[in-house]
């Protein structure tokens, strides 16, 4: 899961699409012992691409469904990515889309996201989202909450030693004591005193909050790497082919 960081970035699943989401089902849907985080071993050190500010993206996804599947003899829903958004450093934006959906949405959740059939009508392509971030992000550090949902929805892979999930950074988990995931929400209410998605799941605003709680141990974060470390837990391992 953690080769070495000459690994190729953004690649993108040849495989239907539709086939590609019932796949991940299984992924989005992951039995919490898939949570209880394993220690992972020490890797080498992550080259100096890290000290360039302009290297760092912040990146969220919301997701609608477009049907259900039967796993283990418990329905599931099927995810399509809805809305993609990444900012930089310093949270300018860089991408802020709605994606047309490939196939007929069943649940808007637009209490939750704010989505309704009219956003994504005239929205671009799948295809062409997943191209443009695919571009957006190679050779870049992705900074986000749960990025496996990020990239999973996407069809893409990325070097997992340009990553930085907050979802799963260690000292921070230790200091609040949890052993499962902690949301981005709750992280961010507790480290910077602030409140998001008060009215909605908003990937514009999860993607600038999670690059300002990044920037807060950024420094801890790194250093960590330079000395050979690595800070995180590892993700579910139901997501490792979208880690390269």
């Amino acid at each position: 899961m953690y080769p070495s960081p000459s690994s190729s970035s953004g690649s993108l699943y040849p495989h239907d699409h539709y086939a590609a989401l019932q796949n991940s089902v299984t992924q989005y849907h992951v039995r919490y012992q898939d949570h209880i985080f394993r220690q992972p071993t020490p890797i080498p050190s992550l080259p100096k691409l890290h000290s360039s500010q302009e290297h760092y993206l912040g990146v969220s996804a919301i997701v609608v469904y477009i049907g259900t599947i039967e796993i283990n003899e418990q329905v599931q829903r099927i995810p399509m990515v809805a809305r993609v958004s990444i900012v930089d450093y310093r949270g300018d934006v860089v991408l802020d889309t709605y994606v047309q959906p490939t196939h007929k949405i069943e649940d808007y959740r637009s209490q939750e996201t704010g989505i309704y059939i009219h956003d994504l009508i005239n929205a671009p392509s799948f295809q062409e989202v997943q191209l443009r971030v695919s571009s957006i992000v190679k050779n870049k550090i992705l900074v986000g909450h749960c990025l496996w949902t990020f990239l999973s929805v996407l069809g893409l892979s990325h070097p997992a030693l340009y990553t930085r999930d907050l979802a799963l950074f260690r000292p921070m988990r230790r200091k609040l004591k949890s052993r499962v995931i902690v949301s981005l929400p709750i992280l961010v209410h507790k480290y910077m005193g602030c409140t998001v998605g008060m009215e909605y799941e908003d990937s514009l605003e999860l993607a600038r909050v999670a690059m300002d709680l990044f920037r807060c141990c950024e420094r801890d974060f790194e250093k960590i790497i330079e000395d050979g470390g690595w800070p995180c837990n590892l993700p579910p391992s139901a997501f490792a082919e979208y880690f390269t």
